[in-house]
């Protein structure tokens, strides 16, 4: 692959963030950074970001998992992190797998997205 000849465009001066985010989106950068010159880089010491939430437990469960990360010496917060991530990629699979035999991806209705319960039948619906 040959290397181009060109010379880059000057990348322009941003006032803010928010200015240089929408530039980047309308622009390749292709015209303004030589790319063949590029070299990995590793950040090690980046965390991912965390959002924080609340959730209520029952009180049985909460104890049960303090006791469990006791047991293991970790803080419950972190025990359920590792309990959710390690769940939620087992859906995934489960999903991709059934997905590729059925070619059709289930998806809870709007109610049970909302954690609803189901609508009771009246009398003039079950006959």
């Amino acid at each position: 692959m040959a290397k181009s000849k060109r010379t880059p465009k000057a990348v322009p001066a941003f006032k803010t963030e928010a200015e240089e985010r929408r530039f980047w989106e309308t622009h390749d950068t292709t015209a303004y950074v030589d790319w063949s010159a590029a070299k990995p880089a590793r950040f090690p010491n980046l965390k991912p970001s965390t959002e924080t939430i609340s959730l209520r437990l029952p009180a049985g469960l909460l104890a049960d998992l303090k006791a469990l990360a006791n047991k293991q010496d970790v803080p419950y917060q972190s025990l359920l992190k590792v309990f959710l991530a390690d769940r939620v990629a087992r859906e995934w699979r489960a999903s991709r797998v059934s997905g590729a035999r059925s070619n059709k991806a289930v998806q809870p209705t709007s109610r049970a997205r909302k954690g609803a319960k189901s609508p009771r039948r009246t009398r003039a619906a079950r006959g």
